[in-house]
């Protein structure tokens, strides 16, 4: 059964359905203004927690990207660290292979040999001292300024066994770091300490041509660390290179569930303002007639 209709019934019914279009026409010009579908979570609710669950999924990829690239950045310091080491131990190796000639050289040709040695040593411990950023390459997770302290032998600071990690993904982790106990060794077995008795025994007249054995396998350690940075280096471009994908996909996906097209919003605004107009219109025809209008 039909309910009984009376101008007032009419007229709120069109004042209803007038502010609805002048709320709906409030929201496009907001978003006209802004290119954004959502302003408050209460406009799309579900958007909303798509759009949360996006961001933070961006939030992990722009940290991850930065643990990427200061991990680059620390084993790019590390390997030419490692490249000029190998050209220090090189060239102890060709004034080892000089000295060992006794018959050949002079007492005062030995001694320059040993004088250029002993520089050697401190660009060495220079070397071995390399940091990135305060912290050094060689030293693990020590918070010491320097892997090797000054001293006969230098003295080793790093933390056996410790680690620099470097977090690239869920789950996936990278080592920055390089063990300087296992490339330049410590105490009595450290290159300083090889170095140190090439010059002595040179000095004292003793044929050093059984150090070169000791040179190589210092060598060798050198080259294995330096390849495994370059391989760790590696893997760190290539997480750079996924996580900047990941971070265009993600951009992505937050731009499709936030922002709005600027052609459809513009028509979408042209509709609902010819929809409100009719809308002023038709309200304007049924609001309810007064003692006015009778006495025409």
């Amino acid at each position: 059964m039909l309910g009984r209709v009376t101008n007032q019934t009419a007229a709120l019914a069109s004042s209803r359905m007038l502010q609805a279009n002048a709320a709906r026409l409030a929201q496009l010009q907001g978003q006209a203004s802004s290119l954004k579908a959502i302003s408050v979570p209460s406009d799309d609710p579900t958007a909303t927690g798509q759009s949360l669950l996006v961001r933070g999924q961006q939030a992990a990829n722009a940290q991850y990207s930065r643990n990427a690239d200061n991990g680059v950045g620390w084993l790019a310091t590390t390997d030419s660290a490692l490249s000029d080491t190998k050209n220090i131990l090189d060239r102890v190796r060709f004034l080892t292979v000089q000295g060992a000639n006794d018959g050949a050289m002079s007492a005062t040709a030995k001694e320059a040999i040993a004088t250029e040695l002993d520089g050697l040593k401190t660009d060495l411990l220079a070397t071995a001292n390399t940091s990135f950023q305060g912290r050094s390459v060689f030293a693990g997770s020590s918070d010491a300024g320097a892997a090797f302290t000054p001293g006969t032998p230098p003295a080793f600071t790093g933390i056996t066994g410790s680690s620099v990690q470097r977090r690239i993904a869920d789950g996936t982790t990278v080592q920055v770091d390089t063990d300087g106990a296992a490339v330049f060794g410590t105490g009595a077995d450290s290159v300083f300490s090889m170095i140190d008795s090439i010059s002595a025994d040179l000095r004292a007249g003793v044929n050093i041509g059984g150090k070169l054995a000791d040179i190589d396998t210092r060598l060798t350690a050198v080259r294995g660390a330096w390849g495994d940075v370059g391989t760790r280096q590696a893997q760190l471009e290539r997480a750079q290179d996924t996580l900047k994908n990941t971070s265009v996909s993600l951009e992505n996906q937050r731009s499709g569930i936030e922002d709005l097209d600027l052609a459809k919003v513009a028509l979408d605004l042209q509709t609902q303002q010819v929809t409100y107009q009719a809308a002023l219109a038709v309200t304007a025809k049924v609001i309810q007639p007064t003692l006015m209008d009778f006495l025409r």
